[in-house]
């Protein structure tokens, strides 16, 4: 590895992803990638022996703990593993695996904390297979979000983002649910951080291995987003802090002093 070039590790939260983990893979362009990490969530089916046998490093839970869950430990192996820029690919084939480059680019030029791979930029979504239903709960979602959190991204619900190490090291992971809503409660700590977020154009593959959320399951998904911002405004507001926001960068660097002053 070049001096120059940062350390990319791509991460892969997977369940029961069997069917579609060998062509995820095999699109990743080898010659930016240093690292990929599965991490199976306590599949049924063969996604530990694919991941095996294509050399990927492995982590398996022993029963299935949840999405946020999985992601807690893609990205605690990811830092472990001295990655400085991480990715997270979902290995259901949906979002496509050739446009790495693009999406660490801001990061690698300087411009970006993290990066979003936006479904909604580019080719209208609907054309390329979401649900209506999808689609217009994302856009009303996402007008509220932009609305509390103070920014114009196109959407904040997407599967493939990249963040730089410090992002991952200052955010309060542990906090954050073992559920689909991790996605956006991390998004509302780097907000609140006042991290850089840009975002980047990709299409998706919607197909019958492709992973996709039931109605009820999106349905409260939904109500936990309202939640989770209700909570945001509640704690910049300064009414009812929440640790889950604060910096564990600064924490810790609090720590340090107050035991410093002590001694």
């Amino acid at each position: 590895m070049s001096p120059s070039k940062p350390k990319v590790v791509v991460v892969m939260p997977a369940y029961n992803a069997a069917k579609t983990l060998h062509m995820t893979y095999a699109d990743l362009p080898r010659n930016v990638v240093d690292l990929v990490i599965v991490v199976d969530d306590g599949s049924s089916d063969e996604t530990a022996r694919i991941a095996r046998d294509l050399g990927l490093e492995l982590f398996i839970h022993d029963r299935n703990y949840g999405y946020g869950a999985n992601q807690k430990t893609c990205y605690r192996e990811a830092l472990r593993a001295g990655a400085e820029i991480v990715v997270m690919v979902h290995p259901d084939y949906q979002y496509d695996p050739t446009l790495l480059p693009e999406i660490i680019r801001p990061i690698e030029a300087g411009e970006a904390d993290v990066v979003l791979g936006s479904r909604l930029m580019g080719i209208h979504p609907i054309r390329q297979g979401m649900p209506w239903w999808k689609y217009y709960s994302n856009r009303f979602l996402t007008t509220l979000e932009n609305l509390v959190f103070g920014l114009h991204l196109s959407e904040y619900h997407t599967g493939y983002r990249a963040f730089r190490r410090q992002v991952l090291e200052s955010v309060n992971l542990q906090m954050d649910s073992d559920r689909f809503i991790f996605d956006q409660e991390i998004l509302a700590q780097i907000v609140n951080l006042k991290m850089r977020i840009t975002e980047v154009p990709v299409p998706t593959r919607y197909f019958a291995q492709a992973s996709s959320a039931s109605l009820f399951q999106s349905s409260v998904y939904g109500v936990s987003i309202l939640w989770l911002l209700v909570r945001y405004l509640l704690h910049r507001g300064g009414i009812v802090h929440q640790r889950q926001f604060d910096s564990l960068e600064r924490r810790y660097r609090s720590a340090a002093e107050a035991k410093q002053k002590a001694d």
